[in-house]
């Protein structure tokens, strides 16, 4: 029997539409209309169209927290990313043991995913001022506030932050170092190229796509984290704790818009980050299938 192959496109893109539609409805009122709503009143801070809650936003205290937050975002995903990708490179040269690769892939994707109210818990208990290692270093005649290790501090929010970070960059690495294909390096090898030349004209080209972009995505997944600052420092200027300062009404006569403007600009920060992490993406893909 003849089959009418139009008619079979139709019924498929109809039967799309119907899966598609839920969702594209759920994000239209979840997402897209709620940040139309709040870019709306960053910029009618009076009901009428106006840049005065977007400056007040970047001015003050709240410039102090966007400058704090960008520099705790970009040192946990700075050293998050580099301590990733040497994790990855060494995990795929070990062939043994066997179960450490699975291991590690099951712990990162486990720890990558912990933080808030439980992370907090978990270094307070273990380098906090009654913590289990403070304890023990005590005994010893070492005081490890004496050292900066303090989980209040700028540095030690970095090194808290660390623990979900470094998961998270292995996890995005480990794809892109294992499409580093073998006879790459035994071609260049044949070709007289030492190890330092292939990593330079081979090896780092293709991975810094990937690399750039999980830097990204970490500086992103750090800057807008909350929950764990937020017990470990409930008083920090940093953008998150801010956001919720304001929106819960602490605010004087003047400033109600205030906190969708902080959001405002958070969002385009994202945004930005967020499509120039599809664009290396795209290009690490082109690399990794050729």
């Amino acid at each position: 029997r003849e089959v009418d192959v139009r008619s079979l496109f139709r019924r498929e893109n109809r039967l799309g539409l119907f899966v598609v539609l839920p969702f594209a409805l759920f994000v239209g009122v979840f997402l897209v209309y709620p940040t139309l709503v709040v870019l709306y009143k960053a910029v009618t801070p009076d009901g009428s169209f106006g840049t005065s809650a977007l400056v007040r936003a970047v001015s003050g205290t709240y410039r102090t927290g966007f400058l704090n937050s960008l520099a705790l975002s970009g040192w946990s995903a700075l050293i998050g990313g580099i301590v990733g990708i040497l994790l990855a490179l060494t995990i795929k040269s070990l062939e043994r043991p066997r179960w450490l690769h699975p291991t590690l892939d099951s712990w990162s994707a486990v720890a990558s995913q912990l933080g808030g109210v439980g992370l907090a818990f978990a270094f307070i208990a273990t380098i906090g001022a009654q913590g289990i290692l403070t304890k023990v270093f005590m005994n010893f005649g070492i005081s490890l506030s004496d050292y900066g290790v303090s989980t209040t501090g700028f540095w030690g929010l970095v090194v808290v932050y660390l623990y979900f970070q470094i998961p998270l960059m292995f996890l995005v690495m480990m794809p892109a170092v294992n499409g580093l294909k073998d006879s790459w390096r035994e071609a260049a090898a044949i070709m007289g190229a030492s190890p330092a030349r292939y990593w330079r004209t081979v090896g780092i080209p293709i991975l810094s796509p990937s690399a750039l972009g999980g830097i990204l995505l970490l500086f992103v997944n750090s800057f807008t984290a909350y929950a764990t600052a937020y017990v470990l420092n409930a008083s920090g200027a940093l953008v998150p704790l801010q956001i919720r300062f304001l929106l819960q009404g602490n605010v004087i006569t003047g400033e109600e818009d205030l906190g969708n403007a902080i959001v405002a600009w958070v969002i385009l920060l994202l945004l930005s980050a967020l499509l120039l992490i599809t664009f290396l993406q795209r290009r690490t893909l082109k690399w990794t299938s050729s």
